[in-house]
């Protein structure tokens, strides 16, 4: 049978066949060490767990609306106008499954085939293939560590055309963990403003920042970028709730009743009981949020002082998120026979730069407890020293 060609297009993830030998080889015994999951390491908070059990003894198991809940939707808009300084209501809100699905339907509902979408790499893996898979065209605009691996305003100007529709920033950024400060937002909403294409930020790792670091939304950067701008973010990464499937994009009117209608027609409404474990996230104390962001505070510098130690390594200390990305140039190896040896000779999972749009480089998770990251980065320091 041929499948369609739309799927053609998109390649299988250079990620999944160390994934598969991680964990086969965990099975078999081996005392492997995994820097490759992209998840907090924490327990859902217990109240957001108690949350969605009373709504499923109180018989939350219905069919509920395709946008979400009626009082997440509410919570999420409040949440996001005192963050912003904007006037964000409910029907601005669209509740999804995960940050991801906000994206993919967002691609569905603005991108027609030939259109461009501009993504700074190192980018998150899916960005592109879910371009790829509504027929437009992703337009990867490289970047390096001389900008922090981010795209500049020059850049972004540069690659506009009268093709582009769609500009997707991420910041914090997985895999870099680079957090754009808010005179770098400003100055790109003055292009995005002046060119008028849209832009949907990618704001997952938000509350996960360290040090003097700020998060400024690009939607409330420039007095005419709220108009122009797509929030994605959602439940995940700061509440460690990825099973719950739990994510939003928030924006213009017309454009959240297009990704409903097309939530509608594909998942219909995200799980009921779930969204409750959500709106009680959002309705208590934010502590749990802070306990993580601190414990990963310190798995930052624990890290970030360990790889430095290591010669022929290179990578920029991270403002966010809980990632490292590393230059491996000097070995050189691809980022996967890299990762594919360093998994095999030391027992240890990363994920190759090539999933990101370098192939010089791997990312490292520090999603993990503090002997675990000693353990592993003292093996990557011994494989690294028989490579080069």
């Amino acid at each position: 049978m041929k499948l369609a060609a739309r799927v053609e297009k998109v390649p299988p993830s250079v990620t999944l066949a160390i994934s598969a030998k991680a964990k086969a080889m965990k099975a078999e015994g081996m005392d492997v060490l995994n820097f490759s999951v992209g998840e907090p390491d924490f327990d859902t908070p217990k109240h957001i767990v108690a949350a969605a059990k009373q709504a499923l003894d109180e018989g939350k198991t219905r069919y509920g609306p395709a946008a979400g809940e009626p009082k997440l939707r509410s919570l999420i808009a409040q949440t996001l106008s005192e963050e912003t300084g904007l006037d964000y209501k409910s029907d601005n809100i669209v509740v999804t499954n995960g940050g991801k699905h906000s994206l993919y339907n967002l691609m569905v509902a603005v991108i027609n085939p030939g259109d461009e979408v501009i993504i700074p790499a190192p980018y998150w893996l899916s960005y592109p293939e879910m371009v790829k898979l509504v027929e437009g065209i992703p337009i990867i605009v490289q970047t390096g560590a001389d900008t922090g691996y981010k795209i500049t305003p020059e850049m972004l100007r540069q690659a506009i055309t009268p093709k582009t529709k769609l500009f997707v920033l991420n910041s914090p950024s997985n895999p870099t963990g680079m957090v754009y400060t808010p005179d770098e937002i400003r100055a790109l909403a003055e292009v995005v403003v002046e060119t008028g294409i849209l832009v949907v930020s990618d704001e997952i790792y938000s509350k996960i920042i360290y040090d003097d670091a700020q998060h400024l939304s690009i939607a409330s950067a420039h007095p005419e970028s709220y108009k122009s701008t797509l929030i994605s973010s959602g439940f995940a990464k700061s509440f460690a709730m990825t099973g719950w499937r739990i994510g939003y994009l928030a924006g213009d009117v017309n454009i959240i009743k297009a990704t409903t209608r097309v939530q509608s027609h594909s998942t219909s409404n995200v799980c009921t009981f779930a969204q409750y474990g959500a709106v009680a996230a959002l309705e208590n104390s934010q502590d749990c949020v802070e306990e993580m962001r601190l414990a990963f505070a310190k798995r930052r510098e624990v890290m970030f002082e360990l790889l430095n130690a290591i010669p022929g390594i290179s990578c920029l200390k991270p403002d966010g998120a809980f990632y490292m990305y590393l230059n491996i140039s000097k070995t050189a190896l691809t980022s996967v026979d890299f990762c594919n040896l360093l998994l095999e000779e030391q027992q240890l999972a990363a994920v190759p730069g090539q999933a990101f749009g370098n192939d010089d480089h791997i990312r490292l998770s520090y999603a993990t407890d503090l002997t675990t990251i000693e353990k592993g980065i003292k093996r990557l320091e011994e494989f690294v020293n028989s490579k080069i």
